[in-house]
């Protein structure tokens, strides 16, 4: 398959999976909540927020078997810069209640206001680094 057919495949498999996802049992399809509440008491809920993390992690270790060139890429930024950007990320999905799964994917196609707003700032932000980044 041509690289440029990636990402469509790819944005056509995070659309019918979240849509399976909110067809078949109800649930939006937003990372953040999904990993962010399997730490919370033991309940019917667990079984697939687990499932799910569990096929995500599946998939990617599939993904590196059948196509190992699509990683071979190295960090420009030391490791510790790389951390605080998760944890600072985590953090903004947290204070958002959501992150681009979220808001992006799934609210923006139920018609959201909040996450045609949430997406908006996600990606003026995302602009406003890219550009700083640029300069520095």
């Amino acid at each position: 398959m041509e690289m440029f057919l990636y990402p469509l495949v790819g944005g056509i498999l995070i659309g019918l999976s979240s849509s399976t996802m909110l067809g078949g049992i109800g649930r939006i399809t937003g990372i953040s909540g999904i990993i962010g509440n399997l730490f919370q008491k033991p309940n019917s809920e667990l079984a697939w927020r687990y499932a799910f993390l569990f096929g995500l992690l599946a998939g990617g270790l599939l993904l590196v078997r059948l196509k190992p060139e699509l990683f071979q890429y190295s960090l420009e930024a030391p490791l510790y810069k790389v951390i605080l950007a998760g944890l600072l990320v985590g953090y903004g999905t947290r204070l958002g209640s959501g992150c681009t799964s979220g808001h992006g994917v799934c609210g923006m196609a139920r018609l959201a206001k909040r996450s045609f707003v949430a997406t908006g700032v996600f990606m003026f932000v995302a602009i406003i680094t890219v550009a700083i980044r640029g300069v520095l």
